[in-house]
Order: C-alpha cells, then structure tokens, then sequence
C-alpha cells in the first residue's frame, strides 16, 4: 500500500491545513518529482506526480481520508500481532551489557545485584540504625540478658535497634538509653570493652553524687522509676561530668560497671538512642 502521508511528506495527525500547505509546495517545485533517466538528465516523473497528487485527493477529502486511516490502523494491528514486540529495558545493566553473551550478562547482574545490597545494608548499619545484643545484665530488667549469665532473667538476650541519626538534630537527654564506645579505662575497670549500653544519667557540667545508692544531680534528688530498689547499691561518691562528655549508669546498679568506675563518656563516642527490641518475638516493641 502507498504511504499517502509519506508522499505529501507530512505526518498521520497532519491537520488539513498542513496537508493544503504540503501538497501546494510540492506543486510549487516540480523539480523535486524529477528523477534521472538513462541518459543521466533531469526529467519529470509522471508517475510521482501522480502519487503526490492522488495523495492530496484522498486526504484533503475527510471521508476518504477517514478510510484510509481506518485500513492504516488494520494494517498496523496485523503487524503488530505478527511480530513480537520490542522490549525496552530501564535498567542500565541491561543496556551496557546488551552486546555480551547470556552467562556473562547474568552473572554481571546478580554480582551488581549482591553488591548493591551489601551497600545498602553497610550504609544503613553506618548512618541509619544499628542492631545490638544485650551481653549483661547490668540494663536488667529493662534490657534482658540470657541466662545463665550472671543476674540474667531471660533465656535469650535482647537484641535491639539503635538510631543512629537522632542525635544529628538533637543533643542526648537524660534517661535516654544509649550505646556508645566505651573510653580505654573500661577494659581496664569492667574486664571488657568496645560497645556498651547504658542509661544517661549526667550531661555536662553536671554534678553527678551517689548517696547509699540513691542518684542527685546538682544535689537535687534524681526520680529513677526503672531502678528496682533491690537493685540499688549502697556505694557513695561524686563525679563532675566534663564540658563535652556524658556520665552513664546501668538500670541493674548492683551489676553495673560504669561511669562510676571508668568516667565519663566523650560526645563524638555515643553512636545512638536504642528505640526498639527486635528479638526475641516476645520482646519485641518500640521503646
């Protein structure tokens, strides 16, 4: 079937107007039915004049032109059901490695597929939250431990979420659980080190005293519902929490090697505010 529309040279959705306006330009420059003969020379062509001529009648008419777009559509319908269609990928893997063979195209997928998630997971454990187990019992029972560690009331530890950004938009409140690097004197004190959980209790500059067990900030009582009076100690002393640094506690103070032992806690060493228990299923809530 001629191409009516590719004779004028203008488009299916070519308003009347523009159909007019082509056919009248073609008819305008004969030179451009001129098609070359034998002897090399330049004369008309009868017959593509005719073509572009024919075109205009059927589609400046709008009855005619109404079927031939309909026997274009059936034409395009019988193409498209005989052909399969050409699938475009959006995924840039795809389009790189479109020239190599199969086996190389997939293990290059699955390997860009596992390096993408370990990616993910290594950016979210370092900017966004970070899981932790409970080891001690120095949190009980706010935080449980697996027996048979020593004061440990649960079969399996607390595992727990910390947010990692909270602190990013505000500074550590009082009472906050937090996890945080422990400074150099705590190995030396406690027997371990690294990664701690405890309760905030002194913000800097404070003055932080312990009276037959019993907390006072600035010499004012300090209220510690999550300290079970049968987990009190009777130790006494003072510590006044440097600009900068923070003083923990354990909510288990008979169990708890902290501050109180090893000093205060340096800003840049608090890694986040545990908001959540994980595992195990009986545990799990936000806090």
């Amino acid at each position: 079937m001629t191409d009516l529309y590719g004779a004028l040279g203008v488009g299916r959705d070519a308003s009347p107007e523009e159909i007019e306006e082509a056919y009248r330009r073609l008819a305008r420059d004969p030179d451009r039915f001129a098609d070359l003969d034998d002897s090399g020379r330049m004369s008309l062509s009868a017959l593509r004049a005719a073509q572009v001529r024919h075109a205009y009648d059927v589609l400046s008419d709008p009855v005619r032109r109404a079927d031939y777009d309909a026997s274009l559509r059936e034409t395009d319908s019988r193409v498209v059901g005989a052909l399969p269609p050409r699938r475009y990928s959006r995924n840039p893997i795809d389009r790189l490695t479109a020239g190599m063979p199969r086996g190389w195209r997939i293990a290059i997928d699955w390997a860009v597929t596992i390096i993408g998630a370990v990616a993910i997971v290594l950016a979210i454990k370092a900017w966004v939250v970070n899981p932790y187990r409970i080891p001690s019992s120095s949190m009980e029972p706010t935080l449980h431990c697996a027996r048979p560690g020593s004061g440990c009331l649960a079969r399996f530890s607390d595992r727990v979420l910390a947010n990692r950004f909270i602190y990013h938009f505000r500074s550590p409140h009082r009472g906050d659980i937090i996890v945080f690097k422990t400074p150099p004197a705590a190995e030396q004190k406690c027997g371990a080190g690294g990664t701690f959980v405890k309760r905030l209790i002194g913000l800097p500059g404070e003055t932080v005293s312990e009276k037959n067990g019993i907390i006072y900030i600035n010499g004012r009582r300090l209220i510690e519902s999550y300290v079970q009076p049968s987990r009190r100690d009777s130790q006494f002393g003072t510590w006044h929490v440097p600009k900068g640094q923070y003083f923990f506690m354990g909510d288990n103070r008979i169990q708890s090697c902290d501050s109180r032992e090893w000093g205060s806690v340096p800003r840049s060493n608090i890694i986040g505010e545990v908001f959540a228990i994980y595992w195990p299923p009986n545990r799990i809530g936000f806090r």
